[in-house]
């Protein structure tokens, strides 16, 4: 048996839970740290990179995945961890008014539980999709599920932004404490049988180690390259993850709240972008894989030019912009994934958890560097150059990053890649 429609949204319930979670350490936390605590901003980047550093076991977790074990468990004890990993976030900044090392201590200890969790979870979870979901629906079931996330985050930052305002510590706590508890119950209802009801998922040994079963799927030209886009891409994605909301409120006087809403925005704008790419591939059938990521990646650029002007001006509105970002960011992912989910199956048959492992892992380390140098360059900058001009230089950095991943794309990624419409499982 495979995995039907229903079980498939009920996974992507998951991926909700996870971007929940997780955008609030990345966006409401990181902007409390940096404006209301006025600590430097490689100080949210470092903690970032180690939740992002920790997902380098995500081809571990695949590997083990691929054995056929209990992956219900390890989606629950990921989300577990997860949960107890951004509530002991959220504690650490308030901890660190007042004592600082024991903050700064916890926030360590909680940014590492919530990559350990994201790891198992997430990796578990898309295994589990890899594996158990029939070929022609992979592209879709992929679709589905990160839709499903960037819907989280987006109604979390965007409800927690409303209700945060005006700020408290103990107000803080009680928002996430009721979001982490949410992730856990929803979770653990969501994956409630689904495995069971999968024949295929039988316990099996694989004669090869970890370091074997990887370095097979390595020695794949297909999963190497794209494990190289992967990384070049994503670093270009994440770039902005920690120093869009400190631009908001050091540049155009954004509040906690409205900065917080503006990330809510802007993961709107990527919902909207993949679910464009998602109606015009089923619908209208336009374009191949490869033609929409390169036309998200120079979209991205270009928006983020423009991003870099209106600081500079100080009078035009920031939010439709960040949300023009979020629509081409949105465009070239949902490409990538339906690439992914196509190539997750291509090699070996027992290396579907492997391969998303590995390519999840290039994510973790590319968004870890990308978010660490955006932020650790902001704080060189701002020393001798305006707020506007140090953050524009970044944003710039950033574009011209976006523009060599959709060189690479137009030409490595082959003619014969699977056509856009497969994003819709056809």
């Amino acid at each position: 048996m495979t995995l039907g429609w229903l079980s498939i949204v009920r996974l992507g319930l998951v991926q909700t839970c996870l971007g929940a979670i997780v955008v609030l350490t990345t966006s409401t936390l990181n902007r409390l740290m940096v404006i209301e605590l006025a600590l430097p901003a490689v100080l949210p980047g470092l903690l970032v990179a180690l939740h992002y550093g920790i997902q380098m076991t995500r081809p571990n977790w695949g590997f083990i995945s691929d054995q056929g074990g209990n992956r219900t468990r390890w989606i629950v004890l990921g989300m577990i961890a997860l949960a107890l990993g951004g509530f002991g976030a959220a504690l650490g900044v308030v901890l660190l008014q007042t004592v600082w090392i024991s903050g700064l201590l916890l926030s360590i200890v909680s940014y590492a539980l919530i990559g350990l969790g994201v790891g198992a979870s997430g990796t578990s979870l898309l295994a589990l999709l890899a594996k158990s979901t029939a070929p022609h629906r992979r592209a879709a079931a992929a679709t589905i599920t990160w839709l499903m996330m960037i819907f989280g985050i987006a109604v979390t930052a965007g409800t927690v932004g409303a209700f945060l305002d005006p700020y408290s510590p103990e107000l803080l706590l009680k928002i996430v404490a009721i979001v982490c508890v949410s992730a856990v119950v929803v979770t653990m209802l969501a994956t409630l049988g689904i495995e069971r009801g999968i024949t295929s998922e039988v316990s099996t040994a694989d004669p090869m180690g970890f370091a074997e079963g990887l370095r097979e799927v390595w020695s794949e030209p297909k999963a190497r390259i794209f494990t190289i886009f992967v990384f070049l891409s994503m670093t270009a994605y994440f770039m902005q993850e920690l120093i869009l909301e400190p631009y908001a409120g050091l540049v155009f006087g954004f509040t906690p709240g409205q900065s917080t809403s503006l990330s809510g925005a802007q993961n709107g704008g990527v919902f909207i972008g993949m679910l464009t790419v998602g109606i015009a591939a089923t619908g209208l059938r336009i374009g191949q894989l490869r033609h929409w990521v390169v036309a998200g990646c120079l979209g991205s650029a270009l928006t983020l030019i423009f991003i870099t002007i209106i600081g500079q001006l100080g009078h035009i509105p920031l939010t439709p912009f960040v949300v023009g970002l979020g629509f081409f960011n949105g465009m070239f992912a949902v490409a990538a994934i339906g690439s992914m989910m196509a190539l997750a199956g291509d090699g070996r048959e027992t290396r579907e958890g492997t391969r998303m492992g590995l390519w999840g892992a290039a994510q973790a380390i590319a968004a870890g560097f990308g978010g660490l140098l955006g932020a650790a360059a902001v704080d060189l900058m701002r020393g001798p150059l305006p707020d506007a001009t140090a953050f524009g230089a970044v944003f710039l950095l950033e574009a011209s990053l976006f523009l060599a991943a959709a060189l690479m794309a137009s030409r490595t990624m082959e003619n014969r890649a699977p056509d856009a419409r497969l994003i819709a499982g056809e």
